[in-house]
């Protein structure tokens, strides 16, 4: 992956400390997506994680001791798959759960932050997988889990 740190810088930041684990929690402990479950995927949409609060698109945090952050801008647009983006609950609603495309999402622009993209394609590979597995209602069957991240 490759985050778009020169574009939004905050958004980044908050990204990357949670792959990380440098963010700690208010009783100290790190917090981050180690473990942490895709808790929706769509097929020809996207893939969501990052609730490492509650693991069902209900929990967030962000690393500026706030629940959530401000949209920093919507200069990068949803226009082809792979990117890294904000899940949010409306404007200014950035915290720690975000998705990656898997096909352009035109419709998303102006409404969240594109803070990346992945990189290779062997990348897109996992994404692939990931968006083909068994669903119900949205939710993977299986768990999805983020088994090791950090920062190259």
């Amino acid at each position: 992956m490759e985050l778009f740190a020169s574009e939004v810088p905050r958004t980044a930041e908050n990204f990357r400390q949670f792959c990380t684990g440098e963010s700690k929690d208010s009783m100290g402990k790190p917090q981050g997506y180690k473990g942490c479950r895709f808790h929706r995927v769509i097929k020809e949409f996207m893939l969501q994680g990052g609730d490492f609060i509650n693991g069902n698109g209900t929990g967030s945090t962000c690393i500026y001791g706030t629940k959530s952050f401000a949209d920093e801008n919507f200069n990068l647009k949803h226009d082809y798959p792979g990117l890294l983006s904000m899940a949010n609950s409306g404007p200014n609603t950035n915290g720690s759960q975000f998705f990656i495309t898997t096909v352009p999402t035109p419709h998303l622009n102006n409404k969240h932050v594109v803070f990346g993209k992945i990189v290779d394609d062997e990348s897109m590979e996992v994404v692939k997988k990931i968006e083909n597995v068994r669903t119900k209602n949205d939710k993977p069957t299986m768990d999805v889990i983020i088994s090791q991240c950090g920062e190259m």
